[in-house]
């Protein structure tokens, strides 16, 4: 087998197209970090039942499951760009009027699941379409280096300055923290419709053409590829673990550490830090290893992280393997995205997105489910066991991915070798 040696320095220029999505994504994560941490808060104040709080979460969900191919389909058929901002205009309109509701005390948990479930449905389209258009914004070589910029940005954005002003924003009232969510969307809208270009040229579709039909060819693209399908089931797997851990992460760190709120809040800053570290690694990681082994490294070491939580009665070593945990999550989830935009069809990139994701998001449920279970069955500390369990079923998923007909992904910087078939 030959190889070739590839230098490769390329990453995304901020002037233009992609500083904008960029301003727009960071202003987007910002909101939606103060709508999620109000949300909760407020349904405490409006029920004690768990199961109608709960649903305000499972809602997040359920959309993705109904609609995510559809969303995929129809942002393959549409401007992406308008797309974008079409559903972020709407988006902002629709918290708008929920933090009307809510100043004038017309707020309850019926409107809450509504808001929920429409939020999500609409980011069924935006997120497929924001996913297909960097390609056309940023060079392929500089692609993973976008991912991973976008992907701190909000990191940052999210974990890291929204956290310290909710509760600022929410002594002012209520519905304050969900009046800047809604101008963070009608913000972003804006700077996604000053793009210029972006739109990819489409081939007209084929007589009788129907959406059903386009959604099949995009899950037979995803199939047939043997990178992504074992990406996909891999993040799908992993996904049951993660939906366990993060149901019932408060409860390993208040309960079984009596660590309090204040313990709890250091491990997710942990987190945040090292997710932020990761996007800086990443590009080191990659270069040394190419993406699917990246990816394989990521899991391996979470798997190490999560045993570290669930068997180390100790609040250091629990915020120190969730600081892993999210740098290599971050590794994760920045590679697979760029994987998906490298290796789909570019006129199928929605449908492909969309099907990675609709099947990745179905197993977060069922792990929320399973991590109750087992902490009520086995202790507080079995969900964090359980997860590691799906992940080393998740990285064996992986191994499929490295056989050598599938080529090695070229990163972002350093030296990488591209194999090439006799």
């Amino acid at each position: 087998m030959a190889t070739v040696e590839v230098r490769d320095l390329r990453v995304p220029a901020w002037r233009g197209g992609f500083g904008r999505l960029w301003s727009a994504a960071v202003l987007s994560s910002f909101g939606d970090a103060l709508r999620g941490a109000a949300l909760p808060l407020l349904a405490a104040t409006l029920t004690d039942e768990p199961m109608l709080i709960a649903s305000v979460t499972a809602c997040g969900y359920l959309p993705w499951i109904i609609f995510g191919l559809l969303g995929g389909a129809v942002a393959d058929r549409v401007d992406q760009r308008r797309a974008m901002w079409s559903v972020d205009a709407v988006r902002g309109v629709l918290v708008a009027g929920f933090a009307a509701a809510v100043a004038l005390g017309h707020a309850s948990i019926a409107l809450l699941i509504a808001l929920a479930f429409a939020l999500t449905t609409l980011q069924t389209l935006f997120d497929n379409a924001s996913t297909a258009l960097l390609p056309a914004l940023v060079d392929r070589e500089a692609l993973g280096s976008a991912n991973a910029r976008l992907m701190t940005g909000q990191r940052v954005a999210g974990g890291l300055l929204a956290a310290p002003v909710v509760p600022v924003l929410l002594a002012a009232g209520s519905a304050v923290p969900f009046t800047v969510d809604a101008l963070t969307f009608l913000a972003a809208a804006a700077l996604v419709a000053s793009l210029r270009g972006g739109a990819s040229a489409r081939e007209p579709r084929p007589a009788g053409s129907t959406l059903r039909r386009e959604i099949a060819a995009g899950l037979g693209a995803l199939w047939r590829d043997r990178a992504l399908r074992g990406l996909c089931v891999a993040t799908a797997v992993c996904n049951i673990g993660m939906g366990a851990l993060i149901a019932t992460i408060v409860l390993l760190v208040t309960d079984w550490l009596d660590a309090g709120t204040v313990g709890y809040a250091a491990v997710m800053t942990a987190y945040t830090v090292g997710s932020l570290v990761g996007g800086v690694a990443n590009r080191w990681i990659v270069g040394r290893l190419g993406r699917v082994r990246g990816v394989l490294l990521a899991g391996g070491v979470q798997i190490g992280a999560l045993v570290v939580m669930g068997s180390v009665r100790d609040l250091t070593a629990l915020g120190a393997s969730m600081a892993v945990f999210g740098l290599m999550g971050m590794v994760w989830n920045v590679n697979t995205t760029t994987l998906m935009q490298e290796r789909s069809p570019a006129d199928m990139l929605g449908r492909v997105s969309s099907a990675f994701r609709t099947l990745a998001v179905a197993g977060a449920p069922v792990g929320a489910l399973l991590g109750g279970a087992v902490a009520t069955l086995w202790g507080l500390n079995a969900p964090p066991l359980l997860a590691a369990v799906f992940f080393v079923l998740s990285v064996a998923a992986l191994i499929p991915a490295l056989k050598p007909d599938v080529s090695v992904v070229e990163p972002d910087d350093g030296v990488t070798t591209a194999h090439v078939k006799p």
